[in-house]
């Protein structure tokens, strides 16, 4: 009977080595998963005491033509669900990331996943290997990992982990298509400015002096304009570069983050929309985090670092004191006045039910529905606006260059 190698991992977490006999792989994984383990991998012993490589036909061709090469939230997403099916399945932890590895369409992602295979072969944990790579994977993907190693729900975890990510990318894509047009159609009356500066307005201008004519005011004030922007173009240029690399250099102190979020957040248009944003990515990855084991301590710390706003990053970390001195969420939520008072109701109800991960999902899931409802409005009302605004600017452009033609037609025919 075959002899196999295997390497897996018990309820608590614990690495397990050893070599048994199995009429096949496919039987020693059913009999392995039935007894509650989690398999990291498994390979058939030679004759000789040594392990079998791996026939020609199992190995699988690595992918050369990559369309891309950073890492998107969409490869993390397809990566996940990949892993989620085949680890139900049955195929082992180093199969698969053998298997997904030769499949990707980013480049780095693929030289990072052979990476992780070779250090799980060397006996590393899953989330150890994860944690390698914070700029890919970040500590919200380790904890869960970790979580899912400690008590044998990997597919569970990443399942969950999943949905979230599934959640998170239609979520963006909304705010993203709401805010494409207008911007497409801002570049387009900019790009029609700087046309009429560089090439248009010259030509027109020379034709003017020729004829000596008096020019209308508008005319004079926009040929004035265009000679500006023509002449100073360079310096414009670096002056408006200039100031937008002080205002980044500003904004990467805390008191410079601190201060453009509170303008932000009290503007009159998106200032609410923002602070909702926020609300909803902190509800979200705390309902992942709360249900799927991770301690609250834990969970808070890990949020402050993937929140991503300093305001709500400073709170959080009064709402850790609170939490560690025995107080509940809501208590350093109230006295912040940053969260809203739904959602403080809602995690109230969450804390003394029992049920916070389902109140917290409530919460994002609301704020999510609103920030959703409030970008298609925004959208369907910039439209006609940016139309009128980009038509009121050509018009303007076409109305000045024209007009002095329209009097020299007058006085020729006076004439």
């Amino acid at each position: 009977m075959p002899k196999f190698k295997y390497v897996i991992k018990d309820s608590k977490g614990q690495t397990i080595t050893d070599i048994t006999d199995s009429t096949d792989q496919e039987s020693l994984i059913d009999r392995l998963q039935k007894q509650g383990y989690f398999i990291v991998t498994i390979q058939e012993k030679s004759e000789a005491g040594g392990l079998k490589p791996k026939k020609a036909k199992e190995k699988e061709k690595k992918q050369s033509n990559f369309t891309h090469n950073k890492v998107t939230l969409e490869d993390l997403l397809v990566f996940s669900r990949q892993l989620v099916t085949m680890l139900e399945s049955g195929v082992t932890l180093l199969r698969s990331l053998d298997v997904i590895a030769s499949q990707v369409e980013s480049k780095q992602f693929s030289v990072i996943l052979s990476k992780m295979k070779s250090d799980v072969e060397q006996g590393l944990s899953l989330s150890s290997s994860l944690a390698k790579h914070p700029k890919i994977f970040s500590q919200f993907w380790v904890s869960l990992v970790e979580v899912g190693e400690a008590s044998g729900t990997m597919p569970l975890v990443l399942e969950k982990l999943a949905f979230y990510l599934e959640q998170e990318a239609a979520f963006s894509s909304t705010i993203i298509s709401a805010l494409i047009y207008p911007a497409i159609l801002f570049c387009v009356a900019m790009g029609a400015v700087a046309f009429f500066a560089f090439f248009v307005g010259p030509r027109f201008e020379s034709i003017f002096n020729s004829f000596g004519v008096e020019l209308p005011l508008i005319t004079k004030v926009l040929l004035s304009t265009f000679r500006f922007i023509k002449s100073k173009f360079l310096m414009l240029f670096g002056v408006i570069g200039g100031i937008l690399f002080l205002l980044k250099k500003y904004m990467a102190t805390k008191t410079g983050r601190l201060q453009f979020e509170k303008i932000a957040f009290e503007s009159p248009v998106f200032g609410k929309v923002i602070k909702l944003i926020v609300v909803e990515r902190f509800a979200s990855q705390m309902a992942i985090l709360v249900d799927s084991g991770v301690p609250i301590l834990h969970a808070l710390d890990i949020v402050q670092r993937l929140v991503d706003n300093k305001t709500c990053e400073l709170i959080l970390v009064d709402i850790k004191n609170g939490v560690r001195e025995g107080e509940l969420l809501v208590g350093p939520m109230i006295k912040s006045n940053f969260f809203p008072a739904m959602a403080i109701q809602m995690i109230m109800v969450g804390e003394e039910t029992g049920e916070l991960s389902k109140m917290l999902k409530q919460v994002s899931k609301f704020y999510q529905t609103s920030v959703e409802a409030f970008m298609k409005r925004f959208g369907t009302m910039v439209e006609p606006f940016m139309l009128v605004f980009m038509g009121a600017i050509i018009g303007t452009i076409v109305l000045a260059m024209f007009l002095p033609m329209f009097n020299l037609t007058q006085l020729a025919g006076s004439k």
